[in-house]
């Protein structure tokens, strides 16, 4: 499940892919690493139907069967769309994009030094290009933590579906669901939920890379 992910990316570019629109984010250009409830900036429609950027915090409602005390921590992946919880945020009015640029799967089998289990970064070339996760969003009224208190927020997670074959040897259960065209942006954004649902497949494998490990640091002899 994917819990980081980086978007480091342009806002030209981010403008380029959702055109037209219009902005929210104060002209962001993201480059960051984006964790769970963290900021981060989406494509969504405004209230009139027209395409806006906008930022909003990582993860959507908990179904209620699973909220432990008063805080809702938020669920960031979503892969039972047939689910009745997810059902009010199918359709495009609450359908959104997240740009990206790679994102990251921790591996099955921890390091013999650090004992910490190894992360990998995914992309779809070296190059990182940018990308979109298929999403939903809602605006909610929740303790999203307790030293903050009940807060309404824009809120969103984006769809997961089965690994295709680059992340299934690292993380078997799923991967995001990625779209990379204009086009397929547009599906997403305004059709049909039956017609939209079914870009929630694997990304080819021959789309998608695992990034190059960073080579270890070796240590520097002491010197007296």
């Amino acid at each position: 499940m994917c819990n980081l992910y980086n978007a480091t990316t342009t806002h030209e570019a981010m403008r380029q892919l959702f055109l037209p629109i219009n902005d929210l984010t104060n002209r962001l250009t993201p480059q960051m690493d984006v964790f769970p409830d963290y900021p981060a900036p989406i494509g969504r429609k405004d209230a009139n139907g027209d395409r806006e950027l906008a930022i909003a915090r990582w993860g959507m409602p908990t179904p209620p069967q699973f909220l432990k005390g008063e805080v809702d921590y938020g669920v960031t992946n979503i892969r039972n769309v047939k689910s009745p919880h997810w059902q009010a945020w199918l359709g495009p009015a609450n359908r959104c994009v997240v740009p990206a640029t790679s994102f990251s799967e921790y591996g099955k089998v921890p390091d013999l030094v650090t004992k910490k289990k190894p992360l990998y970064w995914f992309a779809l070339n070296e190059d990182k290009p940018l990308f979109w996760f298929a999403g939903i969003w809602t605006s909610w009224y929740s303790v999203r933590k307790k030293k903050e208190g009940p807060v309404q927020a824009d809120i969103f997670a984006f769809l997961t579906t089965s690994p295709n074959a680059v992340v299934k040897p690292i993380h078997e259960q799923a991967m995001p669901v990625i779209l990379r065209t204009s086009e397929e942006i547009d599906v997403w954004m305004n059709a049909p939920a039956e017609e939209a649902l079914q870009l929630q497949r694997p990304l080819p494998d021959n789309e998608l890379i695992v990034l190059p490990q960073p080579e270890a640091e070796e240590e520097q002899p002491l010197l007296l």
